[in-house]
């Protein structure tokens, strides 16, 4: 995670400075975080550790849960972004799921007229393209490649794996035996 240089003196509380300077103050912090994290290949951001770096940062608190209120924070820096004709920085930031969550097809589709069919597989896309665009020091020499966060990957092969397990098997009505995925049986025919 970043360790932004510049912590203002005082803390003020996010209701008091009201909702429009507040997002801004925390957009701008994000920000700076997430490009960071853009300039070393493969890396992400949890919410929980942007959340209280934007907050660290701007100076500005809430004692407010995070999920209520970052994906506003991330949809200003995909605006951001995307006004700047840059790769959305917002794929660098993951829930604890390592997932890029709903909002962000949410984004992507009010930014580019198109809803990602899988949002994961969008942000995979658009987190290489940081890394190439924000130079990412450790990156191949070939560019490297698009991929899903390390446990999101790991969870989505589990669900194909249990699907493939709780599969029917077809088995041949004389013998019982599992037919071949042509229909026919090994035994029988």
């Amino acid at each position: 995670m970043t360790e932004l240089t510049e912590t203002p003196a005082e803390t003020r509380d996010a209701a008091e400075v009201g909702v429009e300077a507040t997002q801004s103050a925390w957009a701008e912090a994000a920000r700076a975080v997430l490009i960071e994290a853009a300039r070393s290949y493969r890396s992400v951001v949890s919410q929980k550790d942007l959340a209280a770096a934007v907050q660290t940062s701007s100076g500005i608190h809430t004692d407010r849960r995070v999920h209520y209120w970052i994906d506003d924070v991330l949809g200003a820096v995909a605006r951001d972004s995307a006004a700047r004709d840059e790769p959305l920085l917002s794929a660098l930031c993951v829930n604890r799921e390592s997932s890029v969550g709903a909002a962000y097809g949410g984004i992507v589709l009010e930014l580019t007229g198109e809803a990602p069919e899988d949002p994961d597989d969008h942000a995979a896309r658009e987190r290489l393209a940081c890394y190439r665009f924000f130079e990412a020091a450790d990156l191949p020499a070939d560019g490297g490649t698009s991929a899903l966060v390390p446990q999101l990957a790991n969870a989505r092969a589990r669900v194909r794996k249990a699907a493939i397990a709780m599969r029917p098997v077809r088995t041949c009505p004389t013998c019982y035996m599992e037919l071949l995925p042509t229909g026919a049986c090994d035994s029988c025919d």
